[in-house]
């Protein structure tokens, strides 16, 4: 049966598929309609007020949420990457800040994942962890570090028994009021094989002895929900079997590198490609309660408004299908060599700038009512920005995608 265009709430989810991807995928089972509406009433409150959503993720945990990309024999919920961005699209409807918070705790498990379907059992404990109530953090921005995974001013000092202390500041830290686990990287510039970048999970035990410094520091224009505060590392230490990689520094075709960059980019676009089409609902919703004084007719038959819903629409629905398709091709190990890089820099780059493009027609779709801080397309107005500030930002993107065109800059 057709769906008027009319209708839309929830972004189209994938249909059932065999290999595990998002097979017998529910998206109901993760995330009931009542437990969205809760999230979504508590949302406008957690932006006003500038808290945690804490009932957000105690909720989302008891539905099984948090460990949805954890296989089913080690109690989680055997999803794929394909679902998890479907479900994300549609917390981010409802909770943008939420669903960004969380991200940052599925890229983990998402990697996790990724190693494992290739065979790599190295971040089974993160598995693990997630299916016991762990909540993992993404402990990888540095200010001014435009190498990204490829470098980091964090110092990464190798201990005897073959763990890390790690010194440095690392910020955006989502989740930094509840995370227990911190997935982080930094650099050993000491070791005779070195320098290495390495991977490595510090616990929130570590904080007891002040190794560990969470700021209260989260006071932004938009996503406040995610308290993705400054983290101050003063000698924190992973021990030697929560150190999950070293690497050589630089571009790296690393498994661990591949995961963290699939995942990541993946799941951001899910969260503001999901922002898009909350924005599309809210504007086709105040064209059709908005009168005309002029013609006495609601908005949506004016031909200025519906050409404008036209070309939110047109640019919403080329989004879903890309983020379906080169999640699948994660799911099933698809091979597309140096070119993965750019397809995902591009996707999450394409996501961003087309759900911020969204956001500002709705605005002006909806009216002066929405300059209004209390107005949900205010919020979304606000909390689609962040989407140009994570990994990769434009510059990054286009270099990525010139390089794979054009070959690299010459010297």
């Amino acid at each position: 049966m057709l769906r008027s265009s009319s209708q839309p709430e929830n972004p189209a989810e994938p249909a059932p598929r065999e290999n595990g991807a998002v097979s017998d995928f529910d998206p109901r089972a993760f995330l009931p309609d009542d437990l969205l509406e809760r999230i979504r009433e508590r949302a406008p409150i957690h932006d006003r007020d500038n808290t945690f959503p804490d009932a957000d993720l105690a909720e989302l945990r008891e539905a099984g949420y948090l460990a949805m990309l954890v296989p089913r024999e080690l109690g989680g919920g055997g999803l794929g990457l394909a679902a998890a961005s479907a479900l994300q699209q549609r917390l981010a409807g409802a909770a943008p800040a939420t669903a960004l918070a969380v991200n940052m705790h599925l890229v983990w498990t998402g990697v996790a994942k990724v190693l494992a379907d290739r065979g790599i059992d190295d971040l089974r404990f993160v598995q693990e962890g997630a299916a016991s109530g762990e909540v993992f953090a993404f402990g990888i921005s540095e200010a001014g570090n435009d190498l990204v995974l490829f470098g980091s001013g964090t110092d990464a000092a190798p201990q005897p028994d073959g763990g890390y202390a790690f010194t440095g500041t690392k910020i955006f830290t989502s989740l930094a009021p509840v995370w227990t686990q911190l997935g982080l990287h930094g650099l050993d510039t000491v070791s005779p094989d070195g320098p290495k970048m390495v991977y490595a999970f510090v616990s929130r035990s570590e904080e007891a002895e002040g190794r560990v410094v969470t700021a209260d520091d989260w006071d932004t224009l938009g996503m406040r929900g995610t308290q993705s505060r400054t983290t101050r590392l003063r000698g924190a230490v992973a021990p030697a079997e929560r150190v999950a990689r070293r690497i050589d520094p630089g571009p790296n075709p690393d498994p661990l590198v591949f995961g963290i960059f699939s995942v990541f980019e993946i799941l951001l676009a899910s969260v503001y490609t999901g922002i898009a089409r909350r924005a599309l609902s809210l504007a086709v919703e105040a064209a059709g309660a908005r009168t005309s004084k002029r013609t006495g007719k609601p908005y949506a038959q004016d031909p200025d408004i519906r050409r404008r819903i036209a070309d939110m629409a047109v640019a919403y629905d080329a989004l879903p299908p890309q983020l379906a398709a080169l999640a699948r091709d994660v799911d099933e190990l698809a091979d597309h060599g140096p070119r993965w890089f750019s397809l995902l820099a591009g996707l999450k780059h394409r996501a961003v700038t087309a759900a911020k493009e969204i956001v500002d027609e709705a605005v002006l779709v909806a009216g002066g009512s929405s300059y209004f801080s209390s107005h949900e397309l205010g919020r979304l107005y606000r909390d689609v920005l962040a989407g140009l500030f994570h990994p990769s930002d434009p510059e990054s993107a286009r270099s990525t995608v010139a390089t794979a065109w054009l070959g690299p800059l010459e010297d």
